[in-house]
Formats: structure tokens, sequence, C-alpha cells
């Protein structure tokens, strides 16, 4: 071996390329820099639209008849949390409310579509049953079930909780149900010859699979059930925030609705953020599973 061959690999013994084997000694020692979190960067446009907003009121150019503006929104918060308004009663007791709705039939939907999901997923008699009947209710629009609701449950709180388990069910039945026939069929191949049963199959090869398209499914479901909860709540109820929008209209009280609107909207934030959350720690288990 001639000298300088011999000087490299004894400088390189693994024989690594020259441009892996002359790194920088900084940057191999040190490693990767630590990335800064600039997730605070989010809240710069709200604020400054919030500012904008205040301004133009303060300057008359937004009529508060017309939009009231966040110094009005924020009084309105504070009064009816404190005070319990006989028009409005307590935002507290509305918020509770609501979420109560939202949370049972965002539940039982979620809950009801994943066993369809599996049901129609893995039987062909199940899809050829179930389907059609799931096809063709989705078709028929949320809003045009309301007045049949109301002779069928009455004003109460049935159908507001039907209402949302409706909403949240097809997004999350769709989305398993694809995520369960796209599962690769070598995989079940390779479970026949491991010689897995039926419910191992099930809970080693096809929910997993199926996991990602079924979270999915589940931030639409969050989305579309707290839609639902806006409307079915702002239609005979007697309570929730959406009690209130309908009684601060009657009175074209349009602070009040704008507080109802922006904690709807905290609570769907909540809602999501909590879906992303839980979908980073089941994919994490997903991948952890599966190695």
């Amino acid at each position: 071996m001639p000298e300088t061959a011999q000087a490299q690999a004894q400088a390189n013994p693994l024989r690594l390329p020259a441009a892996v084997g002359t790194l920088p000694t900084p940057a191999r020692r040190t490693g990767r820099k630590p990335r800064r979190n600039h997730a605070w960067y989010r809240l710069i446009s709200p604020v400054a639209l919030v500012g904008l907003w205040q301004a133009a009121s303060s300057a008359g150019l937004i009529p508060a008849s017309k939009l009231a503006s966040p110094a009005s929104i924020a009084r309105t918060a504070y009064h009816l949390v404190v005070h319990d308004s006989p028009t409005y009663g307590t935002l507290q007791a509305s918020l509770l409310a609501s979420c109560e709705r939202w949370a049972i039939g965002f539940a039982l939907g979620v809950v009801i579509a994943v066993l369809l999901a599996i049901i129609t997923g893995l039987s062909s008699t199940g899809e050829t049953i179930i389907d059609p009947i799931l096809q063709a209710i989705r078709s028929v629009p949320l809003l045009g079930l309301i007045p049949l609701f109301i002779v069928w449950f009455g004003i109460g709180q049935l159908p507001k909780v039907l209402f949302v388990l409706l909403a949240a069910l097809f997004p999350m039945y769709l989305n398993t149900f694809a995520g369960i026939r796209g599962v690769d069929s070598k995989l079940g191949e390779l479970g026949q010859v491991l010689g897995l049963r039926r419910s191992e199959m099930i809970r080693h090869i096809v929910l997993p699979g199926a996991l990602p398209a079924a979270l999915t499914g589940l931030q639409l479901s969050v989305i579309a059930s707290m839609l639902a909860l806006v409307v079915g709540e702002q239609i005979n109820a007697t309570s929730g925030l959406g009690f209130m929008i309908t009684q601060a209209q009657q009175f074209f009280d349009n602070s009040v609705i704008m507080v109802a609107l922006i904690v709807y909207a905290i609570l769907g934030l909540l809602a999501n953020g909590a879906v992303r959350l839980l979908e980073r720690k089941a994919l994490a288990w997903r991948r952890d599973f599966v190695e």
C-alpha cells in the first residue's frame, strides 16, 4: 500500500468517505444545535388583529351596533362570569351545559363509528347490510333532521345530543373504514403464516394499520360535532352557549354573541389540541409496537 493510502487508512480506519471522515470537529463534538421554540410567534398576528380591531372601534370606524369592540367583549365576559344575569344566566353554567352535550354526543358517536367500521371493514356481509344504511343517512342534511328530532324527542337534551352524535359519527366511520380496508394484504398473509387467530390479527395487524386514518377521522369528527353543537343549541334550547346567542339576538346584544362565539372557538381549539396530543402518543405507540 502506498504511504499516502496507508496514512489515509490509519486516519480513517472505518474507510468512511472523505466527505464523512473529514467533518469539522466542532460539528461532531457538539452535535445538532437545539431548535428554538418559536410557537409564541403564532400569537403575533392574532394579537395584532385584535389591536387593529380595538383601534378601529375606538376611532368610530366600526359601529358598536354592528360589532362590539374587544374591550366591550371583555367587560361583557367578566359580567357574565361574575353576575347571574336574569336573561342569560352565568357564562360558566352555559359552558357546562354545552360541554356536557358535546362530550356525550361526541363520545357515543366515536365509539359507535369505530364499532361499525370494524364490522363493515372486516366482513363483506356486514358491509353489504350496514354500509348502505349509513351512506343513505349520511346523504341527508343534518339540518333537515332537526324538525324530525323535535317531533320524536321533544326539545330537551336528547335531540341535541343525537345531533352531535350523528355529526361525529360519519367522519370517524368513513376514515376508520378506509383505514381498515387500506391495510396491506401481505400483512394478513404474514399473520396467517405465523398462526395468528382472527382476534390477534385484528389487535396486532388491522387496528394498528388503520390507526393513522382513524386519527384523521377523529380530528374531522371534532370539527363536525362542534359545528353541530352550535346549530343544535340555537333551536329550542333553554341553556347553553347557543341559548345565550339566541337570547342576545332578540335584544341585539352583539357583545354577548361574540363572547359565546369566542368560547365556542376556544372549546374547538382545546378539543383539537387534545386530539393532536393523542395522535402523537398513539403514533409513537404504533411505531414502538411495530418495531
